[in-house]
Parts: structure tokens; sequence; C-alpha cells
């Protein structure tokens, strides 16, 4: 287990609610853009951060998290494990409260390194089937 309940709460309920979602495009195939959904619909506002900066759910994206121009809270990463301790280490230089690494990436060291620089950390769990269980 990658995320103790205790951490999945505080990141859901108190760390604020601006979630950088890592991986999202406007591609409604993709896990992103039904969790994104999911975290509006729970009063989070979602910011897609892909290559194509494309606008979705209404939000204008960025190539980048250094890109975008505003404090982000929450960092959840759609990307490969391969690619997640880069993300992390970009949240961390963001100033980002947590990073949450969706299901399926796992990457110790980047959680390590995340934690030692004081944000919480989530791995292989997914907001968008934690949220409706904190009712």
């Amino acid at each position: 287990m990658y995320g103790d309940e205790a951490t999945i709460r505080r990141i859901l309920t108190e760390l604020g609610d601006t979630w950088a979602v890592v991986g999202l495009s406007a591609n409604h195939r993709r896990a992103a853009y039904g969790v994104a959904q999911v975290l509006q619909r729970y009063g989070k506002r979602i910011v897609p951060v892909h290559p194509k900066a494309e606008t979705v759910h209404g939000e204008p994206g960025y190539a980048s998290l250094a890109d975008i121009p505003f404090e982000v809270d929450v960092v959840d990463v759609f990307v490969n494990s391969e690619l997640a301790g880069a993300v992390a280490d970009e949240a961390v230089a963001k100033g980002a409260k947590a990073v949450w690494f969706q299901l399926g990436v796992v990457d110790e060291a980047a959680r390590e390194r995340a934690r030692a620089a004081g944000l919480d950390m989530v791995m292989d769990r997914c907001p968008a089937i934690e949220i409706p269980l904190l009712r």
C-alpha cells in the first residue's frame, strides 16, 4: 500500500483544491480525462499539464508545471513510472504540497525525495476512487 488513509484524507480535504493533472489531454478515452472530471465534480480546480497544452473540461492547459503562472496544491501524475520521478521533482520545485501517482505508477526514490522535501505523497492509487469514500 503506497498511501495511508490519513495521508489520502489530508491530500483530498486539507491541502488545497488546485490540482495540476500531468498527462491530461482532451482525449476522452484516457483515464486522466475521467479522473479530472470526477475531481471537478468534487470541487477541485484541475489544471491540465500536457505538451499539447490543450483546454480540457473548460480549463486552459500548460505544457509543463513550470509554465503554470499560479500556485498548485497537488500534482496528480498520469505518466508512466519511468517518467514520474522527474514530475515529482518538478512538483517540489513548483512548491506543491503533495504529489499523487496514479494507479500503476510507482517510484520509491521519487517518493523519498518528495517526502524529504516536505510533500505528502501517494502512489498507485486513484483520487477518483478515494474521494467518494470520504463521505
